[in-house]
């Protein structure tokens, strides 16, 4: 007989099936016995009349606790009613292991509980929908870059040197050569792909040893990073608006059950179409000081300030031009102000704060070697780098987008936690 899984059922109605997976509830009403069914793409209810099966197969109701694995058989009939508008009418059942008492029941749990069974926390309807509309966020990332003529370059995770900070780094012994970090970030490295192939794009896990238990940090998280040579501060923005759009609409469209289990309104993400709203760091602070904030120019945006801002608009805010004193040795200073930065960060609406930050790289060497001296950094770890300024210099720029802050965003969850398989903290590393 042939198997499907539960999101394929309305391929076979009226067909005979095997469906395998584990048991997320039941019930009985009667001589009829109803078994939920979850397969990981899906559930789906199994129904079984007494007299219309052996009494055997019938009995098997009684031994099966939840989560425990098995399957059916028998054949598939559309009804609405059903959770998926599918049901099994079931002609045999095979039971595979009876799980033991499931420590995590209907009740409200704490979050430290569930935490500590994240391993088990992941077969929750609620996690389930977050882990697919992630899958469907990195899916889009992908689709996205690969469509318009990127490669993909692959980072390296041990790096001889600081990318975002030295105070930020996770520090391990490198054999014989001294000392290597975690990478907080493939931007360097995609720079010199995008000095090769024109635009490129790195994805991959990056790290920082940030001792910050705000709902937005992770010490690790997923990013994706384009790069684009012969590209400055408005081509970056475009890129951005454009790939944001992208993403959202992608999980509007694919991934409505999911977004509806989690409760989610989406009328901030219907909202996200080009032409994003801009404005500069000046307007960034003036909004902040016309609502009471006392804010000076000259510091970065915090969290409190990034949802003030964000919320005067209907969509993510692009804020561009930042001091250069606040944003990283690499970042090209504006040669009509030069007190600030080509950069720009994207802040989400709803308090999620910023979900992408970007700039025009210094293309020049010498303004280069200055800006790595001031932040006394080891100038021989970025020797490679300077090369690239060496040999075939261009304007170029990039950004990085943070997947899970992301997710967050686009699912309305209060922590980042969630937004993640195994998530890691300074206060978790396991399970």
């Amino acid at each position: 007989m042939k198997r499907v899984y539960i999101e394929e059922l309305g391929r076979h109605v009226g067909e005979e099936v095997l469906l395998q997976g584990w048991l997320y509830n039941k019930r009985s009403s009667g001589k009829i016995r109803f078994l939920l069914l979850r397969d990981g793409t899906g559930v789906v209810q199994g129904v079984m009349m007494k007299g219309a099966v052996p009494e055997e197969t019938f009995v098997k109701f009684d031994d099966l606790t939840q989560e425990s694995s098995f399957a059916l058989r028998g054949k598939v009939r559309k009804e609405d009613r059903a959770p998926g508008g599918f049901e099994l009418e079931v002609s045999d059942v095979t039971v595979y292991a009876i799980a033991k008492e499931y420590p995590i029941t209907p009740k409200d749990h704490g979050v430290e509980f569930l935490a500590d069974r994240r391993h088990l926390w992941l077969r929750s309807s609620r996690q389930h929908a977050i882990m697919r509309v992630r899958h469907r966020i990195i899916k889009a990332i992908r689709d996205f870059f690969d469509d318009r003529g990127f490669t993909l370059i692959d980072s390296p995770v041990l790096t001889p040197a600081a990318c975002e900070g030295t105070s930020t780094l996770f520090e391990t012994e490198y054999f014989d050569l001294g000392k290597a970090y975690l990478t907080q970030s493939g931007q360097l490295y995609a720079e010199a792909g995008a000095l090769a192939f024109g635009k490129v794009y790195c994805f991959g896990p990056t790290f920082r040893a940030e001792k910050s238990k705000t709902r937005r940090h992770l010490s690790e998280f997923w990013m994706v990073e384009p790069e684009v040579a012969f590209a400055d501060l408005n081509d970056d923005m475009d890129l951005a608006e454009e790939f944001l759009e992208y993403i959202v609409q992608s999980v509007l469209k694919d991934r409505a059950p999911e977004l509806k289990a989690l409760e989610r309104n989406i009328s901030f993400l219907e909202n996200v179409k080009r032409p994003l709203p801009r404005i500069s760091y000046d307007e960034a602070v003036a909004i902040l000081q016309s609502k009471g904030l006392p804010f000076e120019w000259g510091n970065d945006l915090g969290g409190t300030d990034e949802t003030v801002i964000s919320e005067q608009f209907d969509r993510p805010v692009m804020v561009h031009r930042y001091p250069s004193q606040v944003k990283a040795f690499y970042m090209k200073r504006d040669p009509n102000n030069p007190k600030v930065a080509l950069a720009v960060d994207v802040l989400a609406p709803e308090g999620y704060g910023e979900i992408i930050g970007g700039s025009q790289r210094e293309d020049d060497l010498d303004v280069l070697l200055e800006r790595i001296r001031e932040h006394n950094l080891p100038q021989e770890a970025f020797e490679w780098y300077l090369d690239l300024r060496r040999y075939g210099t261009v304007p170029h720029a990039g950004f990085g987008l943070g997947v899970e802050r992301t997710v967050a965003w686009i699912c309305g969850l209060d922590h980042v936690r969630e937004t993640i398989p195994f998530p890691r903290m300074i206060y978790r590393l396991t399970p």
